[in-house]
């Protein structure tokens, strides 16, 4: 199989069932956007020295390629594959880790400025990323049906990269950077 087939050099490309749309596309900028969140994250979890997060952040991008298809998926035109169901269960999971990590962190009273480790810096690109792929995913669901758990899950893995970032500081010892409201 060739990797370059030709078939996109006039600014097409084809979605799931062959319907072919211009690359600019919204349903395009939604599910690119997925997949720069995926490329980061495999960036972040080089940074990762607990094997629980590298293997929880490997089992999201196995599930961002499913969100991918299921947003490449005109469901108008064809029937969306049973890899590409988000479920209920898979934001069950994130909400699980969220709470998990979430129990050896200190309390908040302050918002944290994104930084501190190498790795918890990643993980905030990962996480402003991620919004914005939940943002391009709801503009398209303005325009066709998007799934319920679809939506969740996109949105409980920001808040996940939030919890992350602080528990990757943490674990490297290093002091979250709060914002000083002071305005000074």
């Amino acid at each position: 199989m060739k990797i370059y087939t030709k078939t996109g050099d006039k600014g097409t490309t084809s979605l799931v069932g062959g319907t072919r749309v211009s690359k600019t596309h919204i349903r395009l900028e939604a599910y690119g956007t997925v997949d720069e969140l995926n490329s980061n994250l495999g960036l972040l979890i080089t940074y990762l020295p607990d094997e629980r997060d590298r293997n929880f952040l490997q089992q999201v991008q196995d599930k961002l390629f499913a969100v991918g298809s299921h947003l490449a998926t005109d469901q108008e035109k064809t029937k969306l594959y049973e890899a590409s169901i988000i479920t209920p269960a898979m934001v069950e999971a994130v909400e699980r880790e969220i709470d998990y990590m979430d129990a050896l962190l200190p309390p908040l009273s302050s918002f944290v400025l994104p930084g501190g480790s190498r790795g918890a810096a990643v993980c905030h690109i990962c996480r402003t990323v991620c919004r914005r792929a939940e943002r391009r995913i709801l503009a398209l669901a303005e325009q066709v049906e998007i799934s319920s758990e679809l939506l969740a899950y996109v949105n409980r893995l920001s808040d996940y990269l939030f919890v992350l970032s602080r528990k990757i500081n943490k674990d490297e010892k290093k002091d979250e950077i709060f914002w000083n409201n002071s305005c000074k």
